[in-house]
């Protein structure tokens, strides 16, 4: 370890990780610090300094990535939970505007073409299925919207149950986002530990996971199905796997009560 205050150079932590990964090349250090998965401080000179806790975070995000082939958007969400890694946070002037702001619904404009639409396959209560996701919110508009608390909104985050993207510069939220924040915050209002919902998320992901296991042949190529066409059977793969979870979820429901 170096001198300079008890952090290490770039070259010392490739070396401590390549006892684990011999793989590991430095260009990888990098590209995680590109992907948001580490966030190492800078000295007067511009060099990076990595700390224990940085370190511990590489490593973990190595291992995930590789030996549990997690994606890298979710291995950052899993090192936020294990408080490797700092989650965003609201700053002290959002915390305060949104205070203020009323919890009527917001109305903004779409989003640049560039911007990647969200799909929902989740039937809504009339059985009707959502249409695509196009709009954008920033977080006072979330908060507003949703009536979320600055710091249930921040643990929101930290768990992963909202998702911020960039769009043109400006950190913004889906309208899916805002649905699960209004829902989130109907049960956080009756004393639900937010970490408690982060769990609900995990159990989407596996979801997913099981649509991708089921429909990944198509997107490997080799068929004559045209994109739209695989677009339509994952969607359509998506809600089968949703309805029988829901029909499990039921039926579990009635053996806890009793029934």
């Amino acid at each position: 370890m170096s001198v300079n205050q008890g952090f290490m150079r770039i070259g010392e932590v490739h070396a401590q990780l390549r006892k684990l990964f011999p793989e590991v090349e430095l260009s990888k250090i990098r590209y995680y610090e590109d992907k948001g998965l580490v966030q190492p401080s800078r000295s007067r000179k511009g060099y990076r300094l990595y700390s224990d806790r940085d370190v511990e975070c590489l490593r973990e995000a190595i291992r995930l990535a590789q030996e549990e082939f997690v994606p890298l958007r979710v291995v950052r969400l899993r090192l936020i939970e294990q408080g490797l890694l700092s989650p965003p946070n609201v700053s002290s002037t959002t915390r305060q505007i949104a205070r203020e702001a009323a919890p009527s619904a917001v109305s903004v404009p779409a989003p640049t073409p560039s911007a990647r639409p969200a799909l929902s396959v989740v039937s809504d209560a009339d059985g009707e299925t959502s249409a695509p996701v196009k709009e954008y919110f920033t977080s006072i508009e979330l908060l507003a919207t949703t009536g979320l608390l600055p710091d249930e909104f921040n643990q929101m985050q930290a768990t992963g149950l909202v998702t911020p993207v960039v769009i043109d510069g400006e950190t913004m939220y889906s309208a899916l986002d805002v649905r699960v924040g209004a829902h989130a915050r109907a049960l956080l209002s009756r004393g639900v530990d937010a970490r408690l919902l982060g769990s609900l998320r995990r159990v989407a992901e596996r979801e997913v996971g099981v649509v991708d296991d089921l429909t990944s042949p198509l997107r490997q190529g080799g068929h004559d199905l045209s994109r739209d066409d695989v677009l339509a059977i994952t969607t359509a793969v998506a809600r089968e796997v949703a309805a029988l979870r829901s029909v499990l979820v039921e039926r579990e429901l009635l053996v806890y009560l009793g029934d």
